[in-house]
C-alpha cells in the first residue's frame, strides 16, 4: 500500500480509499482477504480511526469490501490489472480537448434562498451584451461549444473522467434524449428497464413503438442473468443510486453487466441523475469512466441540481456512437435555447454551479437529519438506503397511516414502493420517502410536540 501524503490537498481518507481500491483492482489484494482492523490501520498509517472508517465506508458503498459483524473487513471483489484504467485516468492530467467538428442543423423543490438568482441574472446580462445578435442564430445540433466544454471540465473534476466536448450531446430534458437514443440505437433493439424503476421510461418506449422488457432487481441492482434470458440489447440502469429503491450497484455487479454489454450490439445507458447528492463518502465512480469498450452511454441532467424548470440534460457518447450520431441525427437542431446554454456554461465554468451544489447539499443534509428523526418516531419503521439522493425507503407496517399524514403536512412525499413495479404488486409495507420539498419548520414543530 502506498504511503499517504499528509501535505496533499486531497483528504487522507480519500487517499487511503484509492490506495486500497487500486490494490484490489490490480490483484495485489485477493477476494476474501481480510483487511487490517480500523485501529490497526490507523496506527500503521499514523492517522485517525475516523479517517480509516471513512475510507472503509466508501469501499463498502462501492462493493469492493464487505463488513462481517464481530469479524472485520474483507475484500469482496477481485479485479486484476486490466481494471486499473479508472484509477490511472483519475490520476492523469486534463487532456486538451479535440477541436469541435462542424455538424448539421427525480427532483427537488428548491427554496427561494437556494438558487443564486443575483449571479444568474448578472450572467444573463453579460451573455446578452457579449453575444448580441449571435443569440438569434441556430446552435449546433449537439449544443453550444461553450456549454459542452464547461460540462466536460465539470465531469472531469466531479466524476473523474474526461469526455471530449464534441462527444457531449445536450437536449431539453432527459425524456427528449431518451427519444433520440431510440433513434440512434435503433427501433429493432430490445430495451431493458429496471423493475421497480422510473415510471416514465415504459411510456416513452411504448410511444416509440419499441419492444422493452422489465428486468427484476435484487440487493445489488439489475440482474445480469435476466438480461441474457430476455435477450436485451440496451440496458437502462442507474448504478450510483437507483430510483426508487436507492440501491448502489456494487463493482461485482457492474462488471457482470459490462461483460454482458461486450456482446455484439449491446449497450448500457447509465443514468447518473443525482450523483452529486451523496451524504457519506465521495461520489460512486461511473461505469462510463471505466468503460474501455465504448458500450456505455452516460446521461445526466441539471434539473435535479438547479431546478426542475431548467430543462437541460446531456449525454456522453463513445467515439463510435458519436460518428453514428453525426451520420443519423446530426441534422437535428439543438432543442435548448442558445441564451440558456451560454448562461449555464458561464455558471459552470466560473465555479458558481459547484458552489451552488455545496450549498444545496448543506441544506439537504440538515433536512435529511430532521426527516430521519421524524420517520424514526413511528413504531416498527425501518429505514434503508438513505445515504444518497433525496429519497430513501422505509418499512412501516405498524404506523403507516400516521407517518403518511405527518409527512404530507411537512411537504414530504410518501409513495408505496409497489407503485414503481410493473405489476403494481409486491413490496407490501414498503414506502419511498422523497424529501425534496420538505419544509424544515413544520418537521421541527412535529418533533418538538
Amino acid at each position: 500500500m502506498r504511503a499517504l501524503d499528509k501535505n496533499s490537498a486531497k483528504p487522507l481518507y480519500e487517499q487511503l480509499y484509492e490506495n486500497i481500491r487500486d490494490d484490489i483492482l490490480s490483484g495485489k489484494m485477493s477476494e476474501g482477504e481480510k483487511l487490517p482492523s480500523k485501529r490497526a490501520l490507523a496506527e500503521q498509517q499514523q492517522i485517525s480511526v475516523v479517517t480509516v472508517e471513512n475510507a472503509y465506508s466508501q469501499l463498502i458503498a462501492e462493493g469492493y469490501v464487505r463488513a462481517a459483524e464481530r469479524s472485520g473487513y474483507y475484500v469482496q471483489y477481485s479485479g486484476g490489472a486490466v481494471e486499473t484504467q479508472y484509477a490511472e485516468l483519475t490520476r492523469g492530467e486534463f487532456p486538451n480537448s479535440e477541436k469541435e467538428e462542424p455538424s448539421g442543423e427525480g427532483a427537488f423543490e428548491p427554496s427561494a434562498g437556494d438558487f443564486p438568482f443575483s449571479v444568474w441574472t448578472r450572467l444573463m446580462r453579460s451573455v446578452i451584451l457579449e453575444k448580441g445578435t449571435a443569440l438569434l442564430q441556430p446552435v449546433r445540433s449537439g449544443g453550444a461549444e461553450e456549454l459542452r466544454r464547461a460540462i466536460s471540465g465539470y465531469l472531469y473534476r466531479a466524476r473523474g473522467f474526461y469526455q471530449p466536448p464534441e462527444r457531449i450531446i445536450t437536449g431539453a430534458g432527459t425524456e427528449y434524449l431518451y427519444n433520440l437514443l431510440i433513434q440512434l440505437l435503433g427501433r429493432d433493439k430490445v430495451y431493458g428497464i429496471e423493475d421497480p424503476g422510473y415510471e416514465k421510461l415504459p411510456k416513452i418506449y411504448e410511444l416509440n413503438g419499441v419492444r422493452f422488457e422489465y428486468i427484476p432487481l435484487d440487493g445489488s441492482g439489475m440482474s445480469a442473468d435476466a438480461l441474457y434470458e430476455k435477450r436485451v440489447d440496451a440496458a437502462h440502469i442507474s448504478p450510483a443510486h437507483h430510483y426508487p429503491t436507492g440501491i448502489v450497484m456494487p463493482i461485482s455487479r457492474r462488471r457482470e453487466i459490462m461483460r454482458w454489454a461486450e456482446g455484439c450490439g449491446r449497450y448500457v445507458i447509465e443514468d447518473d441523475y443525482d450523483s452529486e447528492l451523496r451524504w457519506s463518502g465521495k461520489p460512486v465512480p461511473t461505469m462510463f469512466g471505466s468503460d474501455a469498450t465504448g458500450r456505455v452511454i452516460y446521461m445526466n441532467t441539471f434539473s435535479q441540481t438547479i431546478a426542475p424548470s431548467v430543462r437541460i440534460s446531456y449525454m456522453c457518447l463513445s467515439e463510435e456512437l458519436y460518428g453514428l450520431w453525426r451520420e443519423k441525427l446530426g441534422f437535428y437542431a439543438c432543442s435548448v435555447p442558445a441564451f440558456e446554454q451560454y448562461t449555464l456554461a458561464r455558471f459552470i465554468s466560473e465555479g458558481y454551479f459547484e458552489r451552488h451544489i455545496n450549498r444545496t447539499k448543506k441544506r439537504f443534509r440538515r433536512v435529511r437529519e430532521l426527516v430521519l428523526q421524524l420517520i424514526s418516531r413511528y413504531p416498527g419503521s425501518v429505514i434503508s438506503e438513505e445515504n444518497a439522493g433525496l429519497h430513501f425507503t422505509v418499512e412501516a407496517v405498524e404506523s403507516a397511516p400516521q407517518m403518511i399524514a405527518d409527512c404530507t403536512k411537512c411537504g414530504i412525499k410518501i409513495t408505496p414502493l409497489s407503485q414503481y413495479y410493473s405489476d403494481k404488486k409486491g413490496a407490501e409495507g414498503l414506502f419511498v420517502v422523497n424529501y425534496g420539498g420538505a419544509v424544515e419548520q413544520r418537521i421541527s414543530e412535529i418533533l418538538g410536540a
